[in-house]
């Protein structure tokens, strides 16, 4: 005893687990190009049509994405986001591209986002808009591969805060005000407009055609995540004020038209401070973005006629620019304030963050919390500020590692997203895949928060995205349920009122979205009321039961935290964290606890060793039931070597160690009904498939361990005769 003791002491010691009860693998896998025909290759399965005229995307009379020879059809875009930098190896060179794009149609993506291209250009350069005429020769070959492969793209106009202005060595962080200035001064727009002018609006000789022009050019979001409220608590600092001095003048223009003079201004506010007068543009901005106050609740007021006034000025900047694609202002940050400004755009895009971290220095920490802990909140966040009858697009959103519980992030988001009838949906990140492990660049070096191509976790999740939302495993919830906005009557004296948790709620049940509310409007029992009352969402629920909207057979308990889709397709139970996905092609769990075992539609799984996900998907197009061969994804967790914390819980990072990539050893037990011989075979992260680890006739009966004979991995192949 005493000597296995020791062996095993040892082999914790040699692998750099972190605590006793966890083995971690090394991954042995270099080279990560799919072979064509391997089970991961999903360029049949999700076919890349050729991009052209005919096939530009538009907005269909439901107002979702279509491609304009097939309006009737809406598409789903499972976005690649390349937000590349000098420090994770910026833009391939030709062949790499050529590579790059090719692997990007295998893993199913049919969309790519451009992300930090106008700091790319600008890397290095001391002179304004002088772009570095090899990363500019690269970007454009790269949309050109792209587009060769059937993915089409969306685009910042801008994405950093020094914008092309020369002389910075800080285009990724955020210092400079250039995101509320192109809001409020003319030299600052006019700075903007010549991006789009040089970059999008020049002929690109590897298509042929200016960006804005070409059908491939889905989207824009003229400058990421620019509301004025989000930018200014990035820009906050202890001692500071915590509102730009460049907002007062404005501000005081803007009361000037509202209310004449200080007189009727006092009488609106209750009185304004000592020394202030309208008159001489004196008024001050709120002391404290937390106060509520009148004056809180006309900066509020302020902010959506900026936002409002200049989403409209981009836009026909790039209409006048030739772009006849969707325009997608504000990605970011919710609330009633926000959802007012984007209340006129054509579309609405949001980005969100589970466990979000700001840097990677050591000493950042994130909470280790689950997704299913709050019913998934962070999804629900990006469905209250959709405004219905209009695309919606995820830009950006992940479960960032090092959280043990991110595996869910491929199972919640993907199924949601589908439940939602949203138009695109991108998990952000240095780049989805790489083409090998080993680069040497900074962010390819080990795992790091938002490096999705390295975790081997992430790209599991990303993987079963592919399925559930792109090939549309999960239906779209035949119900929408409008939450309905008077204007600006709706604003109260909180900057950060949103829509009530208990009502969000109800976006794990069907679609939900906004709507402005009018007389003409006709009456709903699913409507939700402006203002809003939390006690409604019991009366909706009732109103859906009522309507067999909802099966009486659904299982959704509120008080119990128990939800299930109209489709009967997502249960989501909060207290277990848990949530199943059951549809005809996949069927897939994923479980923080499953020591019992569950039973879903024809998938048996149970008596799991830890956290995990947990999934079956057909490969041939078939019911699960009669495919003959299908996926099985299991994901664990994964981690550097030599990662050190600095406390037990491991939430704080001390080092984030070297490759390669160590995944957490698991096993699990599953079954399938059936006839005929089976074998399970695992794939590597290569999607080379190995040998069968196991074989027999009849139902498919096996505990499974991820410890393969060639290394752990997280894909299986079963063939069924």
């Amino acid at each position: 005893m005493l000597r296995l003791a020791a062996l095993a002491l040892a082999f914790l010691l040699l692998t750099g687990a972190s605590w006793a009860d966890d083995v971690w693998l090394p991954v042995r896998e270099v080279s990560l190009e799919l072979q064509s025909g391997s089970p991961l290759d999903f360029s049949a399965l999700l076919p890349n049509p050729p991009i052209s005229e005919q096939s530009r995307i538009v907005i269909n009379a439901a107002g979702r994405l279509a491609r304009a020879d097939a309006p009737a059809n809406p598409q789903r875009f499972l976005c690649a986001s390349l937000g590349w930098s000098p420090a994770s190896g910026g833009f391939p060179d030709h062949d790499g591209a050529d590579r790059y794009a090719r692997q990007l149609k295998m893993h199913g993506y049919n969309i790519a986002r451009f992300h930090f291209v106008d700091a790319a250009l600008m890397f290095g350069r001391t002179a304004d808009f002088d772009f570095d005429p090899e990363t500019m020769d690269r970007f454009r070959y790269l949309m050109a591969a792209l587009k060769r492969n059937g993915i089409y793209w969306m685009m910042d106009g801008l994405s950093s805060t020094r914008g092309a202005y020369g002389g910075y060595d800080d285009r990724w962080n955020l210092a400079g005000e250039m995101k509320l200035e192109v809001q409020i001064d003319e030299k600052t727009f006019q700075h903007w407009l010549k991006f789009q002018q040089l970059v999008l609006a020049t002929v690109n000789p590897y298509t042929g055609i200016a960006p804005i022009r070409d059908p491939a050019l889905v989207a824009i979001i003229p400058f990421n995540e620019n509301s004025i409220e989000f930018d200014s608590v990035l820009h906050q600092r202890e001692g500071q004020p915590q509102y730009s001095r460049l907002l007062q003048p404005v501000f005081n223009t803007w009361l000037q038209k509202r209310y004449g003079t200080t007189a009727e201004l006092s009488k609106a506010w209750g009185g304004v401070a000592a020394g202030e007068r309208l008159e001489d543009a004196t008024i001050g901005l709120p002391a404290s973005r937390y106060e509520k106050t009148p004056r809180m609740r006309d900066l509020q007021a302020f902010f959506i006629d900026v936002e409002t006034r200049s989403a409209e000025r981009m836009t026909a900047a790039l209409r006048a620019l030739g772009f006849r694609g969707v325009v997608a202002p504000y990605n970011n940050w919710p609330g009633v304030q926000t959802s007012l400004s984007r209340a006129g755009q054509q579309a609405v895009a949001m980005n969100t963050y589970q466990d979000w971290i700001g840097g990677y220095e050591p000493g950042r920490s994130l909470a280790q919390k689950s997704s299913l802990a709050d019913a998934a909140a962070y999804m629900r966040m990006l469905a209250g500020a959709r405004w219905l009858g209009r695309p919606f697009m995820v830009t950006e959103y992940d479960h960032l590692f090092w959280s043990h519980y991110r595996y869910e992030a491929g199972i919640v988001m993907p199924a949601y997203a589908a439940l939602q009838n949203w138009d695109l949906l991108c998990r952000h990140g240095h780049g989805p895949i790489v083409l090998a492990y080993g680069e040497d660049f900074a962010h390819k070096r080990q795992m790091l928060p938002y490096a999705i191509a390295l975790d081997p976790v992430a790209r599991a999740g990303e993987t079963l995205a592919a399925l559930l939302y792109r090939r549309g495993d999960v239906l779209g919830s035949p119900a929408s349920i409008p939450f309905r906005m008077r204007g600006v009557e709706d604003l109260t004296q909180n900057m950060y009122e949103r829509e009530p948790d208990a009502l969000t709620a109800l976006a794990l049940l069907a679609a939900i979205g906004l709507q402005k509310d009018a007389p003409s409007a006709p009456a709903s029992a699913l409507a939700v009321a402006s203002p809003r009352d939390p006690a409604a969402a019991a009366t909706i629920l009732s109103a859906l039961r009522d309507s067999k909207l909802l099966d009486p057979e659904n299982g959704t308990d509120a008080g119990k935290g128990i939800f299930e889709s109209v489709t009967n397709e997502i249960s989501l139970d909060r207290n277990k964290l848990r949530i199943t996905v059951k549809t005809g092609r996949t069927e897939a769990i994923a479980f923080a606890d499953l020591t019992d075992t569950v039973t879903l539609a024809n998938l048996t799984v149970g008596n799991a060793a830890g956290r995990g996900l947990f999934a079956v998907s057909a490969l041939d197009d078939q019911p699960v039931s009669s495919s003959r061969r299908l996926l099985v994804i299991y994901a664990t967790d994964a981690q550097n070597t030599a990662m050190r914390f600095s406390d037990r819980e491991e939430r704080v990072i001390a080092d984030y160690g070297r490759l390669p990539v160590r995944i957490k050893a698991g096993s699990v037990d599953f079954s399938l009904p059936g006839k005929g011989r089976w074998t399970i075979s695992p794939v590597g992260l290569d999607g080379r498939v190995q040998p069968a680890v196991a074989r027999g006739s009849g139902a498919v009966a096996t505990r499974l361990s991820n410890a393969g004979p060639k290394g752990p991995t997280t894909y299986f192949l079963i063939e069924r005769q």
